[in-house]
């Protein structure tokens, strides 16, 4: 089976969110990035407990691009520490997986 990733990341704006993905996609890091728009946060930060409105995408990749999706996230996103967390895909079609793993080569 093809070695695929999901990895997620949130900003707080849709202009950011829809400017990470064609980023990811034009560069041939990602497959295809959704963006789930609207979710509520609740986390800590700076001793403080805070709820924002923020946009998720979630980030189909390989696991050999992983490592290049974290770095374009870090560098192009607005937040001091960008979330970035990854899921190993333990199954899926195998003609989607291969498309997938076809468009990040």
């Amino acid at each position: 089976m093809i070695e695929a990733a999901v990895a997620m990341t949130t900003t707080n704006t849709e202009r950011e969110a829809k400017g990470l993905a064609a980023l990811l996609v034009k560069e041939r890091l990602a497959a295809c990035v959704q963006i789930v728009p609207k979710i509520l946060s609740v986390y800590t930060w700076e001793k403080e407990i805070r709820e924002d409105q923020e946009y998720l995408l979630i980030i189909k990749t390989t696991e050999k691009r992983v490592g290049d999706v974290r770095k374009a996230i870090e560098k192009n996103h607005s937040y001091e520490v960008p979330e970035f967390v990854v899921l190993p895909v333990v199954e899926g079609s195998e003609s989607y997986l291969e498309w997938m793993a076809d468009s990040v080569k």
